[in-house]
């Protein structure tokens, strides 16, 4: 059962070295980059501050009624604070990636968008409470969101976003956390 664990570590580490190389290297040919700034509340009294940066490769596909979808790469370092009571770590930092599928409209002043992604996190304790603690530092970040480009240059973002972190069950118990956040975001 250990081997096996091993095993699977192992070939998640060389996916995601993997992954990450192959950001790396195209990200020498992006179009677009962009600095966001987010804040957000969870249960347990937690705020989150994030700082992230933007990839927009300029992928547009499937052009439906003035609106498409295109793909964009976010790497993300926030900080947990809490202020309960019992707090073991109140203080938790997460990095992480998330490739970002969106719908936004295709042309105007203002183009609004809905989005989700699927990314993967890396917090640097576990335990945040004496009885809340989410087992391990590795987690998986869902998000669905909506906001809008805006600007003559389109150089503005606003948005709303949901999120959810869990180990998706790798180690029990594993109660996830909800964040809802609301960012700010310049393109270059």
């Amino acid at each position: 059962m250990q081997k096996n664990k091993g095993l699977r570590r192992n070939k998640f580490a060389q996916a995601a070295l993997a992954l990450t190389l192959g950001l790396a290297s195209a990200a020498a040919h992006a179009d677009r980059w962009g600095v966001q700034f987010a804040g957000g509340v969870a249960n347990h009294d937690i705020k989150k501050a994030d700082v992230g940066v933007v990839w927009d490769p300029g992928l547009t596909w499937w052009e439906i009624g003035g609106f498409h979808f295109t793909l964009l790469g976010e790497g993300h370092v926030s900080y947990w604070h809490t202020t309960e009571d019992n707090a073991v770590h109140p203080n938790i930092w997460e990095f992480g990636l998330t490739p970002v599928l969106r719908f936004v409209k295709s042309s105007g002043y203002i183009r609004p968008f809905i989005e989700a992604g699927v990314g993967v996190r890396l917090l640097s304790h576990t335990r945040i409470t004496n009885d809340f603690s989410v087992s391990t530092a590795f987690q998986f970040a869902d998000m669905v969101g909506v906001g809008a480009i805006f600007g003559e240059h389109q150089n503005y973002q606003a948005g709303f976003r949901f999120q959810h972190l869990s180990n998706a069950s790798i180690k029990e118990p594993n109660p996830g956390i909800n964040f809802s956040q609301v960012y700010l975001q310049y393109n270059f």
